[in-house]
Parts: C-alpha cells; structure tokens; sequence
C-alpha cells in the first residue's frame, strides 16, 4: 500500500456540504432541512451525497428532507445503511424518486420492512424499476406480507433481496421466491423453517446465503435435495456464526456429492468444525472453476493443496492470506470477526514486515463492532502487533487516522478493562501516531488524563503519562489554555512528580509528567495559575534544589518556572529570595548546562523587567541578578541541537523595549538569535508577522542600547532578512 493519495475533489465537496447543512439551508415548518438554493445535481453525484450523509452519520429525520426536492436532487441507488429515520421521513424523501437500488439495512428510529414495502409500491416507477432491496436488521412491521400489497411480488423487478437478521417466515420465502427475476437471496438469521419454496426460483436463482438459519426442521437429506435443484446456483453460504460441530452431517454429505450444483464457483462453510481436509478438497478436485472457500473456524485448509491453487480464495484461519480474506469477507459478523483476529495475533507476534492492508482490515472490524468487547480486545492487541517498532514508516496517514480513532474510541466504550486499556495505550505510545498523524489531540489528551487518574500501574502510568506529554506539545494555544483549565489534570500530573520526588526516583514517568506541565503553562496564564493553586510552586522548589544534579530535571522545572513568570499578575508568587538565589547561582558555572541557565536567565529577567517600582525583595539582589545576567549571557556557549521552539514571540517583546535594563534586553536578544539560527525559515517569517523586525530596529537605533545588545539585535535582523528574500524569490 503506498502513502496517501490525494481525496478526491467530489469527495472534499460532498464532506463540506454534508457538514454545512444548517448553514446551507433552511428550515420547513416541520423541522426538516431544504437547501436554500439548490441547482440541479448530476443523478450520481445526488446518490453519493445521501450516502456520504449516512456514513458521516449526519443524515436524520432533518437532514433527508432536503431530498424532497426531487427535481433537483434525484435519487435511484439509495444507501440509509445505519441511520437514524422514522417511517415518516424516510416516505416524504424517497417515495416520489424512481429508485432501482434501496439499502435501509440497519435503519433504526422506527422503520420496518412494511414501510419500506408500502412506499415502494405507492409509486408506480419504483414498484417497476427497483432491483435490489437490502433490509437486513430490519422489524417485519405490522400486516407486513398479510396484505398483498406489502408483498415483495408486487415488486417484480426485483433481482436482490437481502433480508438477514429480519423475522421473515415460510410464507415471506413463499412470496419471494415467486419472483419471476430473482438472482439474489439472503435469508439468514431468519424465522424460515423450509427452504422448500427455492424450487419455485431455482431457474433464476444464482446466489444463496442461508447462515444462521437456527428454526430450519429439514432433514438434512430433504435440504440436500432441494439445493441438488439449483443447478443454476453460483454462490451459497452455509456458514455458522455458533462455530460448533456438524449435527446431522449436512455439509459433510453436501462435500461428498460429486455432481451437485455444477455452476458453483463459491462455497462458504466456516463455522462446522466437522468438516475434513480431504471432503473439501475433492469437492474442489470435482469443481476445478471454485474461486472461493469459506473455511474459518472449520480445521480445514492448511494443507498445500490451498496453496497450490492461485486462483482460489479461501477465507480461513491457515496463514495471513485466509484470515485477511475472512476479516474482508466476515466483516459485520462478529464471531467470525473474532475468531479471525484471534488467529492473525499469533500469526503477527513475530512479524517484522510492514502490513498495512491487514491494519486497515482490523481497523475496518473494530469500526463495524465498536460494542463488542470481545472483539475490540483482541483486535486493540493485532494493531498494537502491526504498528509496532517501524511498521507504521510509510503506511498511510488516513489509514492511521482512522485507526487512532478506533483506538480512542475503544478506550472510551470500555474504560474499565484493564488489558484493553493497556493494549490501546501500548499502540498510542508510537511517535508515528502522535507526532504525524492527524486526529483530536486535546479530546484524546483528556480521555487518557481521566483514565490516569484512577490507575495505580506503573507501566500504565508510564505509557499514558509519555502519550499526553506529546499530545500537549502539539496542541494549538487555544487548546492548551482549555486543557490547562481543567484542574484535575494538573493535580494528576503534579501527584506524579510528587510521588517520584519523595522516592527520589529519576525515571522517564518523571521526566514526561515534567514536560507536560510544562507545555500545559506555556502562554496559558490559568494554567500557570491553576499550578500555583495546587501547590505546584512549593513542589518545584523542592525539584528544583534535590534534583541539582540533574540537569534534564532542573532544565524542565525551570522552564516551566519561566512560563509563570511571563505572567505579569503572578511574578509576585515568585518573589522568594531563596528561590531567586538558588536560581541566580544557576546563571552559569563549569557544572550548569545552556539549557538549565538559559531557563534560569528567563526567570530573572521577566522578575526584573517589571521595574524596581514592583520588586518587593531586596533592591541589591535586584541590582546583583542585572548584572550576573549579563556577564554570564555573554559567556553562554548556543547549542548544536535544539533547545527550545517557540509558538510566538510575543513574551519576549515587552523584554526588548529600550526602557528596560541591559540584562533583561540581552537575555530576549540571546533567546530570538538562538532559534532563529537554528530555524531562520521558520522564525524570520514569524518576527515579520508579529512586528519583531521593528521592535528589533527601534533597539538598534536607540542611543541607549548597549553594544552587546545591538551586536545581537543586527545579527537577528541580518538572518531574517536574508532568509525572507529567498524565500520571495
């Protein structure tokens, strides 16, 4: 599978509009929606709109009504899979479109088969041109098949019907298959006890799924001898959900007939657990044109003879190519879907190939059965298998995407099972899924923050503590400030360190709890507040003087520190002089890292920068941290690596006025040369946009700026203006 391609321009409009109907509509005095102005849709293009609504899940009782505009909005293959409509709404938007194909499989709010049947005929195009009916899950609905009206065979064009999970009977087969075009028929899980009333079809009859059928009282024998007479017969499904063993041998003795059903090419039996490798395999022997096998849960298909045929699809449990065929073809039965995934865990343990078309089947799985704990706890374990170490290199960002979002949904469905958790936190913990890939970083920030915060496990801890660290550094400022505000989080996050403080632990629990509170208070004043609410300021200096020798530690600490002290209305909390003073001797020395005096200068210059008018300590402590800042700035040694990246410059403006002291002025010069010589395509377009290249040339200017400052101040403007004439270019 190669990397994305680019979505379709009819796919981009058809998003926006179904994502925009309050804005592009109005409403009936019904409540339903009419699009305000509405030209004429290609018939195609008006059929893929209705069902892009029912994927994304926004067609309704409001929205359908904008197809009651039929002379706009025509309607012949119609897909309502899933959605939520009364019998009301869906009669006023489709009875008066001449419809070939109907898909109300799913439908819930109300609608039944009746409904559907009483619509059809109501319209004499539809009664005449409707060729495929698919009702699968649907209520049967009162006089439904009483009143020759309702019947299917007033529909007698029709070529497909579907009507699994229904509470169809003998006298609904009996009507249907009095069908003069009947091709396709799907009964299974139904009420039908004889299969008798195939014969009346068997001249047009070529595909048969008949799964499930728990009320049949045929004798195997009689059943044998009726499907003998569907010569015509091209597919038939006898699969069984119940994964058990053969009762009366009936597929048994359907493998050992040579000559039955001629015309088939594809047979689906998973599920009977009597079968043998060789019964199927000389009923294939005697039908050399079989292009599929249904072999799940059977015990069958593992030997070459499978292999051998290239031509042959089988879905079964043998290797990666039967279980991806079964998770393809099982996708909306959940017990076959599980069993599938519970063989393709074992089978993908050891892989180290990249396998991105099977992650999109197991995500496919999980989306189609999002309420089944079994199956969402087996497949959160097969994606945490397929994504692990490099595997996710190259593979599609939607594909991706989606598969987080099933992940995060599993977490959210299920947020009491343990070894779930643990298997979607295991597969978050991936830098592929949170740096590149595209999804809710704040939603999925709170939901593992609020699953954090009644979990004692230290691995858990470790995981879910590393995820929310990444997810609050991308996090836009709008975000971070909404995530900030939730109080909880920060009392999580700093019982964290509180924990590993008092056990003198160094550990990567601590070091990402440290992160994240430090992305959480960057330029998000209530956070920084909320930090000081909960104690954190008393914590952190106690951090700050244990951990001296830990200069990751103390660099996280201090930045965070920074981050208050950018706040004007919260220096004051900072004005401890033993603080200051430990924080001062940090400034510089032969033991004390760039990156922990760097954050340690920030702090002493937005302290400073206020004015003395506002310095409540010591005025020659105040005059001593002036001076040590700039001496020691002037020794700092820039790093190789990136130290720091900034959302915006704005913090360091107010630093730069010619009004402030010397110290405050260079520590802001340091900092914007420091990034913008690491990244002038980044920073340079940034200080453009703000107004920074002025602020910088009125410094230069100004009679009063000291030589060091001014050397900085150029260097900047030099770098930025080089960097935006090429990119003019």
């Amino acid at each position: 599978m190669e990397e994305d391609n680019p979505v379709a321009l009819a796919d981009i409009c058809l998003a926006s509009v179904c994502h925009s109907l309050e804005r592009l509509c109005v409403k009936r005095e019904d409540g339903s929606l009419c699009f305000c102005h509405c030209p004429v849709f290609p018939q195609m293009l008006a059929d893929q709109l209705l069902g892009k609504m029912a994927e994304d899940g926004v067609l309704n009782d409001r929205t359908i009504g904008v197809f009651r505009s039929y002379e706009h909005l025509r309607l012949r293959r119609v897909c309502l899979r899933a959605s939520h409509l009364s019998a009301e709404a869906f009669r006023l938007a489709t009875q008066p479109h001449r419809l070939q194909e109907l898909d109300t499989s799913k439908v819930n709010g109300g609608l039944t088969v009746s409904d559907v049947l009483l619509s059809l005929t109501a319209n004499k195009e539809s009664r005449d041109n409707i060729q495929r009916l698919n009702l699968s899950g649907l209520e049967m609905g009162e006089g439904c098949l009483e009143n020759k009206r309702l019947s299917f065979s007033s529909l007698p064009g029709l070529r497909t019907v579907l009507l699994a999970g229904t509470e169809l009977d003998d006298s609904g087969l009996e009507d249907i298959c009095t069908l003069p075009r009947l091709e396709v028929l799907d009964i299974s899980s139904t009420r039908v006890t004889d299969l008798t009333p195939l014969l009346d079809c068997q001249a047009t009859l070529k595909s048969l799924s008949a799964h499930g059928l728990r009320h049949l009282e045929m004798p195997a024998t009689r059943l044998l001898l009726v499907l003998g007479r569907l010569e015509g017969l091209r597919h038939l499904d006898l699969s069984d959900d119940r994964l058990s063993n053969e009762g009366d041998g009936m597929v048994e003795k359907l493998l050992e007939k040579p000559v039955i059903l001629p015309a088939l090419v594809s047979l689906d039996v998973s599920g009977w657990r009597g079968i043998t490798e060789a019964s199927i395999e000389a009923f294939l022997e005697a039908r050399p044109h079989m292009n599929f096998v249904g072999l799940l849960a059977t015990g069958a298909g593992f030997s070459d003879f499978f292999t051998a045929k290239s031509n042959l699809k089988v879905a079964g449990e043998a290797n990666i190519n039967q279980i991806s065929e079964a998770l393809r073809r099982y996708c909306e039965r959940e017990c076959f879907i599980r069993e599938a995934m519970v063989h393709l865990y074992s089978l993908t343990n050891d892989t180290e190939e990249p396998q991105p078309d099977v992650l999109k089947l197991v995500s496919m799985g999980m989306k189609n059965h999002e309420q089944s704990l079994h199956v969402q706890l087996v497949a959160t374990a097969c994606v945490f298998n397929l994504t692990t170490q490099d595997k996710t290199l190259g593979m599609p960002l939607e594909l991706l995407r989606i598969t987080v979002h099933q992940l995060l949904t599993a977490m959210r469905n299920f947020p009491n099972h343990e070894q779930l958790q643990k298997n979607c936190l295991l597969s978050l913990c991936n830098d592929r899924f949170l740096q590149d890939v595209r999804f809710d970083r704040f939603d999925a920030a709170k939901l593992v923050m609020a699953w954090l915060s009644s979990r004692e496990d230290h691995t858990l801890q470790r995981m879910a503590v590393a995820i929310v660290s990444t997810l609050v550094s991308k996090l836009t400022t709008e975000e971070t400030a909404r995530l900030g505000a939730e109080a909880f989080i920060m009392e999580q996050l700093l019982s964290i360190v509180q924990q590993k403080a008092s056990a003198g632990v160094v550990d990567s629990t601590l070091k990402f709890a440290l992160s994240a509170l430090w992305n959480l208070t960057d330029e998000t004043p209530t956070a920084c507040c909320h930090f000081i609410q909960c104690q954190g300021l008393e914590l952190y200096t106690e951090v700050l003087e244990s951990y001296y020798t830990e200069s990751s530690v103390q660099q996280k600490v201090l930045g965070l520190l920074n981050n208050i002290a950018e706040v004007v209305e919260l220096r004051a909390d900072l004005m401890d002089e033993d603080l200051l003073e430990y924080v001062l001797t940090l400034l510089g020395g032969a033991d004390v890292e760039v990156g922990v005096s760097y954050f340690a200068g920030g702090i002493l210059a937005n302290l400073t920068s206020t004015g003395v008018s506002a310095w409540t300590l010591d005025l020659d402590l105040h005059d001593s941290i002036l001076t040590k800042l700039h001496s020691s700035i002037l020794k700092w040694t820039p790093p190789q690596h990136e130290m720091v990246s900034y959302r915006s410059f704005q913090p360091f403006y107010p630093l730069l006025h010619s009004s402030q002291p010397t110290g405050v002025q260079l520590w802001a010069a340091w900092a914007v040369h420091l990034v913008c010589g690491q990244n002038a395509s980044q920073y340079a377009s940034m200080l453009q946009e703000e107004g920074g290249l002025d602020i910088l040339k009125d410094l230069i200017t100004h009679p009063d700026t000291h030589d060091d400052v001014r050397g900085l101040a150029e260097s900047i403007v030099g770098i930025s203006e080089q960097n935006l004439a090429k990119q003019a270019l």
